[in-house]
C-alpha cells in the first residue's frame, strides 16, 4: 500500500508539472489573457515545489510524514477540481500554487515514507519503482495532457488529475498508520527557511528569463548572495532546515548530489531540442515527434525499477558512473545530428540514453538517501527534489542562450534550417561537457569509498 501510494505521488506531481504545456495557448484565449501571465500557469507551480519543497521535508520529519503526506494530497486533490472550474485567469493561478504548495509536501514524503516500509537491503528496489513512476509523469505529461486538451479541452487535464488525487488519498487513508516515533523540533528555523525560499526562487527566476528579462542577471546574482546568506545562518542556527555537515562531512553525499544536478542539466532539454528537430527539420507533426520522443521514457520506466533492484547487490555508484558514461556517448552522438540523419537512428540514440538514464537514477537516489539518517529522509528527499528543479532550469536556461545567440530575434519556423542544426549541436556540445563532469564527479565517489572504508 505504502508503494502504492509513493508511485502515485510521484506520478502525480510530475505529471502536472508538465502536463498543462500545450494547453498555454487555449488558457489564454479563454481568459483573454496575454502570453507573459498565461505563462506563469505553468511557472508558478514550478516556483512553489522548488522553494518550500525542503522546508516541507523539515517539518515533515519533525511532525510526521505520514500526516503530511495524507495532507498533501488532499489539498492537491481539492486544489485540481477548484482548477478545473476556474472562472478566471487569477483562480486559476491560486489554484497551481496551492498545487504547487502540495506537491512539494508529496516530495518530501513519499520516498521518505517508502525507504520507511522497507528493509535497507529492499531500498534500491523500492526506489527504483518511484523513480520510474517520477520520469513517466514528466515524460508522458506533455503527450496526455495534449490528447486530453485536443479532445476534451484544458480542464480535462485538472479532472484526470483530481481521479488520481481521489485514488491515492484513499489508498493512503486506508494503508497508512499513524506516525510513530516522532521528535517535535523545539526551534523552527524561520529564517532558514525565508532564506531559502527566496534563494531559490530567485535563481529558478533568473536562470530562466535570462534571455528575457535585461533584470534577470541581476535577480540571478540576489540568488547567489542569497545562497551564501543561507548557508551562513545554517551554520548558526540551533535546527537548522539543512544542516550544512550533511555536505562538509560526506563527500558521497554531496557528490552524489552535484551528479544528479549535472545529470539533469545535461538531459532536461533533449526532448525540447529534438522536437524542434523533428518538427522543423525532419517534417514530421507535433503529434507524430511526440510518439517517437515516448521511446526514451518508456524505457527508463522499464529499466529503472530492475537498476534499483541491482543497485541494492552492487555499489551503487559503479551503476550511476555507467550510467552517466552511457548518456555522455548519446549526448556526443547527438551532436552530429543532421538534416538527412535516419529515423532509426534518432529513436536508437533516444532508447540509448534512456537506458543510461535508468541506470543513473534509482542507484543515484538511493546513494542519496543512504548516507543519512532515517530522521532526515525528509529533507535529503527534498533536496534531491530541488537538484532536479534547478537541474532542469539549467538546462533549458542554456538551450534560450544558445537559440538567442544564433536565431536572435527569428522564429523558429523563419530561421535557416544550417542555423538551427548549428545552434541544436552547440547546445549538444555543452550538455557533453556537463554530462563529463557529472561521470567524474560520479566516479570519485568510488575513492571517497575506499578511503572511508
Amino acid at each position: 500500500m505504502t508503494l502504492m501510494v509513493a508511485v502515485t505521488t510521484a506520478f502525480l506531481t510530475t505529471f502536472m508539472s508538465s502536463s498543462l504545456n500545450l494547453s498555454i495557448p487555449n488558457i489564454g484565449k479563454e481568459f483573454s489573457t496575454g502570453a507573459a501571465a498565461v505563462g506563469w500557469v505553468v511557472t508558478i507551480y514550478m516556483f512553489a515545489c522548488s522553494s518550500i519543497n525542503v522546508p516541507m521535508g523539515k517539518i515533515a520529519d519533525a511532525r510526521g510524514r505520514k500526516k503530511m503526506l495524507k495532507t498533501g494530497i488532499a489539498l492537491f486533490t481539492v486544489s485540481s477540481i477548484a482548477g478545473a472550474f476556474s472562472v478566471s485567469i487569477w483562480m486559476l493561478l491560486g489554484c497551481r500554487l496551492v498545487q504547487g504548495t502540495a506537491a512539494s509536501m508529496l516530495f518530501a514524503t513519499n520516498n521518505a515514507i517508502l525507504l520507511d516500509a522497507f528493509p535497507k537491503e529492499k531500498h534500491g528496489t523500492a526506489l527504483g519503482k518511484s523513480v520510474a513512476a517520477t520520469y513517466t509523469g514528466l515524460s508522458l505529461g506533455p503527450v496526455i495532457g495534449g490528447i486530453l486538451n485536443h479532445y476534451f479541452g484544458w480542464r480535462s487535464v485538472f479532472f484526470a488529475a483530481t481521479i488520481i488525487g481521489v485514488i491515492a488519498l484513499s489508498v493512503a487513508a486506508r494503508g497508512l498508520t499513524k506516525d510513530e516515533n516522532i521528535t517535535p523540533a523545539e526551534h523552527h528555523d524561520t529564517a532558514g527557511s525565508l532564506l531559502y525560499m527566496a534563494m531559490i526562487m530567485s535563481v529558478i527566476f533568473g536562470l530562466t528569463n535570462l534571455t528575457v528579462s535585461r533584470y534577470a542577471w541581476m535577480v540571478l546574482t540576489a540568488g547567489i548572495i542569497l545562497c551564501i546568506m543561507f548557508v551562513r545562518t545554517e551554520m548558526k542556527a540551533e535546527d537548522p532546515i539543512i544542516r550544512v555537515t550533511m555536505f562538509s562531512e560526506d563527500s558521497i553525499f554531496t557528490l552524489s548530489n552535484i551528479a544528479a544536478l549535472l545529470n539533469y542539466a545535461a538531459t532536461f532539454a533533449i526532448s525540447y531540442l529534438l522536437s524542434i528537430y523533428l518538427q522543423q527539420i525532419a517534417g514530421y507533426s507535433s503529434q507524430t515527434a511526440g510518439l517517437i520522443l515516448i521511446a526514451q521514457p518508456i524505457v527508463m520506466a522499464l529499466l529503472s525499477p530492475g537498476m534499483g533492484k541491482y543497485a541494492d547487490r552492487i555499489a551503487p555508484w559503479k551503476l550511476a558512473t555507467g550510467g552517466m558514461g552511457i548518456i555522455t556517448a548519446g549526448l556526443l552522438a547527438m551532436t552530429q545530428l543532421g538534416k538527412n540523419t535516419p529515423l532509426a537512428v534518432l529513436i536508437g540514440l533516444l532508447l540509448f540514453v534512456g537506458i543510461g538514464f535508468a541506470m543513473f537514477s534509482s542507484p543515484n537516489t538511493k546513494a542519496i538517501m543512504s548516507r543519512v539518517a532515517p530522521k532526515d529522509y525528509g529533507v535529503a528527499n527534498s533536496i534531491t527534489a530541488t537538484m532536479r528543479n534547478m537541474g532542469q532550469s539549467v538546462s533549458m536556461a542554456i538551450v534560450t542562450i544558445v537559440m538567442g545567440i544564433y536565431l536572435g530575434s527569428s522564429t523558429l519556423q523563419n530561421a535557416r534550417t544550417s542555423t538551427l542544426l548549428h545552434s541544436m549541436k552547440v547546445s549538444f556540445i555543452v550538455f557533453v561537457v556537463l554530462s563529463a563532469a557529472g561521470t567524474l564527479m560520479s566516479m570519485k565517489r568510488g575513492g571517497s569509498d575506499q578511503k572511508k572504508a
